[in-house]
């Protein structure tokens, strides 16, 4: 039998899409940093996958918990058209049409957490490069870890919401072609972006508090614009904004 390597080649092969090199590994720093280091060596396309991390990192550098087992993965994406916070959006909306997920309730918390009822299950990290390059990290809860339940919100993992009938090099290969669509769908305007995301928008039509740089705005959450703004209602008029923390009102 081919080794776990040669399977996701064949696998990204067959869909014309296999990049230059791919690494897959039992523990790393942080999967993100790998990539970084090829690109120095002048890869352009690439993935790693890690089965822990010991770095990890979320959005604003939090620390990303990552316990053993779950998937840490990370690719470079090229792109035709300067890089913007819709790429974000992209990555999280290509990444519930995954077949293993699509038949699930699933909601995007903006810009780039992955959710369900039950919690969060993923969640995606994108560090531009340059103009027309970026690393995109996804870090995926397969499985239920003790290490979980003592996060500040509540967390679950696609083996608690469903019975994943593929190994996990099939997992890995479906978010590369998530990733790889996503990437298609950015580099063509990402056209009607607005009506796809608000339709998996978590705490749409919510009061929310919304953080950023200048302070902290509240009001109703009435999903994005096509740009990838959030759009935050209050008192009869609407104020965007492209950069900050969103977060359910009630639940604070």
């Amino acid at each position: 039998m081919n080794n776990p390597t040669q399977q996701l080649q064949d696998i990204l092969s067959l869909q014309h899409i296999c990049p230059d090199v791919i690494v897959l590994k039992k523990t790393t720093g942080s999967t993100n940093d790998d990539v970084k280091a090829l690109i120095q060596q002048g890869i352009t396309t690439a993935l790693v996958c890690s089965e822990s991390q010991t770095l990890g990192r979320g959005q604003h550098q939090r620390e990303w918990k990552s316990p053993q087992g779950n998937i840490y993965f990370s690719c470079i994406v090229n792109t035709q058209v300067p890089i913007d916070g819709r790429l974000a959006l992209e990555a999280a909306l290509n990444l519930m049409h995954m077949p293993c997920i699509e038949h699930l309730d699933l909601q995007i918390k903006w810009p780039n957490d992955l959710y369900s009822q039950q919690g969060k299950w993923g969640g995606i990290l994108v560090e531009p490069i340059h103009l027309h390059q970026a690393v995109i990290g996804v870090g995926i809860n397969v499985f239920p870890h003790t290490e979980l339940h003592a996060l500040d919100q509540a967390a679950t993992s696609l083996t608690q919401l469903t019975q994943l009938h593929l190994s996990r090099v099939e997992l890995i290969a479906e978010i590369y072609q998530a990733l790889h669509q996503a990437q298609q769908w950015f580099n063509h305007g990402s056209q009607q972006l607005a009506a796809r995301f608000n339709r998996l928008a978590l705490f749409k039509d919510q009061y929310v508090t919304f953080e950023h740089i200048q302070g902290i705005h509240e009001g109703i959450f009435l999903g994005i614009q096509n740009d990838g703004a959030v759009i935050i209602a209050q008192e009869q008029q609407q104020q965007t904004f492209y950069q900050g923390r969103l977060r359910l009102i009630s639940s604070e």
